[in-house]
């Protein structure tokens, strides 16, 4: 005789209920270990196209998550200001500033590291183009044409021209016949190339990176001025993020290295051989700068 087990459909109930409060239970579990997991949330001053900032971030986000053990997470925004009051809110624990912006995110909370830079910004230019056959060929040939800036907070596509052209005795807003901010350095050299202006200023890195990738045609513009050198770029971190993430995060930046095919295709795309440690006290010439030209004004 064969004995069969036998199960009342009340007890078959609520076997199959213990089991989903199991399941629930143990989704409920996940997601909350999901939600206590630490995430680095980073994001970078939108000076290129977003495709562009998102392509050269990939592969950097993916070793920072691996050298950090956590999740790293790129938040792309609209506009300059909204990386400083990112990092100033604690929306953002680490950002790809520009000198200038550095300067705007460290004046208003007081507290933002600049932890490193890549070794080409502790002596950074800015390249002044024009559209062959425009007549410019010098600063003081700028009077009476048009002028293309990059964002209004750029360091190099804005503040530092701005500076340089001051202290050649050419003031943007008396001496040019018209001056307009295109929001980026590739799109500064487009309006030049496509004669929307006479010249424009930009980034040396992004100029010679447009050149390298034949994306502007050098028989129509050319650089006729290259400022003298000045700190620019870096990775700023809040002031009050953990201290040990802080010191790994320096840490894996410093240790990337160009004998390593994988590490010197990160750094291929951030368009350096190594990053270097900075300091705040590196960037007091831009803010300098920034209150001559009238972009900052110390509080009364």
């Amino acid at each position: 005789m064969v004995l069969r087990s036998v199960r009342s459909p009340v007890v078959a109930r609520l076997v199959g209920r213990d089991v989903l409060l199991a399941v629930f239970v143990l989704v409920l579990a996940t997601a909350a270990a999901a939600e206590d997991r630490p995430v680095l949330r980073v994001s970078a001053i939108p000076d290129e196209a977003p495709t562009e900032l998102q392509r050269k971030f990939a592969p950097l986000g993916d070793y920072l998550s691996k050298e950090l053990g956590m999740e790293v997470k790129f938040v792309p925004v609209t506009d300059y200001a909204a990386t400083v009051e990112g990092l100033a809110g604690g929306h953002l624990d680490l950002v790809w500033y520009g000198g200038f912006t550095f300067v705007q995110a460290r004046r208003r909370t007081g507290t933002a590291i600049p932890l490193v830079q890549r070794e080409e910004d502790a002596h950074f230019h800015s390249k002044f183009i024009a559209r062959m056959g425009s007549g410019v060929r010098s600063l003081a040939d700028l009077k009476g044409k048009t002028l293309g800036f990059g964002s209004e907070s750029s360091t190099s596509g804005h503040l530092m021209p701005r500076y340089f052209l001051i202290r050649a005795g050419i003031d943007p807003d008396r001496d040019l016949a018209r001056y307009a901010f295109s929001g980026a350095h590739d799109i500064t050299a487009r309006w030049v190339e496509s004669g929307k202006v006479d010249a424009g200023a930009l980034n040396e890195s992004v100029w010679t990176k447009l050149v390298q990738e034949k994306k502007v045609d050098t028989s129509k513009v050319q650089v006729f001025y290259t400022t003298p050198d000045f700190y620019d770029y870096n990775w700023t971190v809040r002031g009050d993020l953990d201290p040990s993430i802080v010191r790994r995060l320096k840490a894996a930046f410093l240790s990337l290295d160009p004998s390593k095919p994988e590490q010197k295709a990160i750094l291929d795309l951030q368009r350096t051989k190594r990053f270097i440690e900075t300091r705040p006290e590196n960037y007091a010439g831009i803010e300098e700068a920034a209150k001559s030209a009238g972009l900052v004004k110390d509080r009364s």
